[in-house]
């Protein structure tokens, strides 16, 4: 397993580049000129001269400088935007994707978790990525999670956690077609990751005694078996599994039912059957406002859950709310990481 230093309560965070073509040098951009509501400085690990474009593009004062080394911002933050250059292929233009910078893009991602890895960094912030533009550079992981996760090097599969004010939310199969996460399902997975959510609520979040609800997968969690046999098949013996290692689990909870506003005050993480059964109610809640959280990585990792947003890039309309709410969670579970 590879070593990750915690970074202490003075590193500042890693910010990749995401997509060079996306609204991330928007997000990052205005993060720093919103700086003053952030507990943490970051370092921008990006292409400075499109940082530069941007800002000029927008006529934003952001001055930004360069630095070597993660510990010079601190220094810098207050005044510039400190930044550990990543240079791009070809100049980036906003909207318009160019597979040449997609190197640039993992390489950002790659360095911030080298960062995190020697301890210089406390945690990773990423911009998002578009994914078949990656591909066509031979990138071969369905995600970001999936990536970090590799150069984690744990062999522990990653959980993805979404996040917004009064609800969080679990997707046990994330980034595949429904009928292949009706394939996936198991009980096995249901386990490991209600005691891994367990466990990062607990460390991460500061919750001592975390309350887990199961979604069901069926119309109205199957019917006793009318609608679909997952329940009592798969889903109920993962509950009393995870009840049986002291987790306090319940479930299966008809999906239709459990984010109502009522019974999102009786858990405190919802475990979900698939995508969309755990982004929906998230978006809808706060759709400005949600933070994708990885869980079981051995380094803090966060990002606006939200795309690269290509149809606005370059436009200075991209909402910073959920980057600045991926920054500021970030910073939290850090300082909690670093006390423990």
């Amino acid at each position: 397993m590879t070593a990750f230093g915690n970074g202490g309560n003075e590193a500042p965070l890693a910010l990749t580049m995401g997509e060079p073509a996306g609204v991330g040098a928007e997000l990052t951009l205005k993060s720093w000129m919103a700086r003053a509501e952030l507990a943490r400085p970051f370092v921008a690990i990006d292409s400075r001269d499109r940082l530069a474009a941007e800002a000029s593009r927008q006529e934003w004062s952001v001055p930004i400088e360069a630095v070597a080394h993660p510990a010079e911002a601190e220094q810098v933050f207050a005044r510039a935007l400190p930044v550990i250059d990543t240079a791009l292929a070809q100049p980036s233009v906003p909207g318009e994707l160019d597979p040449q910078n997609a190197g640039a893009a993992i390489r950002s991602i790659e360095t911030a978790v080298e960062l995190v890895r020697d301890g210089t960094a406390c945690g990773v912030v990423t911009n998002p990525i578009h994914k078949h533009n990656l591909y066509d550079a031979g990138f071969r992981h369905p995600g970001h999670t999936e990536f970090l996760a590799e150069l984690a090097g744990t062999g522990v599969e990653p959980v993805m956690m979404l996040a917004c004010e009064g609800l969080r939310t679990v997707p046990i199969t994330t980034h595949v077609s429904l009928r292949d996460a009706l394939d996936n399902l198991t009980t096995d997975l249901i386990v490991s990751q209600g005691q891994i959510t367990a466990g990062a609520l607990r460390t991460d979040f500061g919750i001592d005694v975390p309350r887990i609800a199961v979604a069901g997968l069926n119309p109205h969690a199957g019917e006793d078996g009318a609608m679909g046999d997952e329940e009592d098949r798969l889903i109920r013996p993962a509950v009393e599994r995870l009840r049986a290692l002291g987790i306090v689990a319940s479930g299966p909870y008809p999906p239709d039912t459990l984010f109502s506003a009522a019974l999102r005050t009786g858990y405190d993480a919802a475990i979900c059957m698939y995508h969309d059964q755990a982004l929906i109610p998230i978006k809808t809640l706060d759709f400005t406002g949600g933070v994708n959280v990885t869980l079981g990585l051995p380094f803090v990792r966060t990002s606006p859950d939200h795309g690269t947003a290509l149809d606005i890039a370059g436009r200075g309309i991209a909402d910073e709310t959920s980057m600045l709410q991926a920054l500021r969670m970030a910073a939290s579970i850090a300082s909690r990481r670093a006390q423990a």
